[in-house]
């Protein structure tokens, strides 16, 4: 793996989409690694990037105010979300609300590698999808999303997204973590998730009505 020089140290801090880790060494050259790279995220990192800069503009209300609550907030004994987690929240949100992706193959302009075609997709239905690696967050980025789901279904006349959530666990090991998390709404009372009421106007706290039911 490569390291651009300018690369910060910092988790929390913002990344340039010019900076960034990249596969091999050096003596592929950039063509050589463009080759190795994910198709799509470039384009999609760099459009998120300007989008993030601009103040996230051209979303709903209540994104807009989730978004400035999580990441824009300072919340109390300095938390702060990592950029990773956040960049993941915001692609989703962005992808969907922005750029209006609602089928796999409407992503196909944003790759850079020439060889993806729409007859890859066999479905075409809408999938939010993100791939982190182990140990990154994901039950955090979970967290956020399905709260961005849930007030955009509550508060946003004509949302199609849902209030209701199924967590698939592969294991009993990751379901045990999950539950960790999950069970008694944990991590959205523990976490800067849910917003204090009269936050922008809007009863968050009590309007979070969600309950948690866990398979035997």
């Amino acid at each position: 793996m490569g390291l651009d020089k300018n690369f910060p140290r910092h988790p929390h801090a913002i990344i340039s989409p010019d900076v960034r880790w990249y596969p091999g060494s050096d003596a592929i050259g950039e063509k050589g690694r463009e080759k190795l790279l994910p198709p799509l995220v470039n384009k999609i990192r760099k459009e998120v990037y300007d989008w993030r800069e601009a103040g996230y503009p051209n979303i709903s209300e209540v994104s807009q105010s989730l978004l400035t609550y999580w990441f824009k907030t300072n919340h109390p004994n300095g938390f702060q979300y990592y950029f990773a987690q956040r960049e993941s929240v915001e692609t989703i949100i962005y992808l969907y609300e922005v750029a209006q992706i609602t089928n796999p193959s409407d992503l196909i302009k944003y790759d850079s590698s020439g060889v993806i075609l729409p007859s890859m997709f066999e479905e075409q239905w809408l999938r939010l999808i993100i791939k982190q690696a182990t140990g990154t967050g994901k039950t955090k980025v979970l967290s956020l999303l399905i709260a961005w789901c849930y007030f955009n279904k509550l508060y946003e006349k004509n949302s199609n997204l849902s209030k209701n959530f199924l967590l698939i666990a592969p294991n009993t090991i990751v379901l045990d973590r999950l539950k960790t998390d999950i069970e008694d709404l944990k991590i959205f009372n523990q976490d800067p998730i849910i917003p204090p009421n009269n936050y922008d106007g809007k009863t968050w706290k009590n309007d979070f009505k969600v309950k948690v039911h866990i398979q035997d």
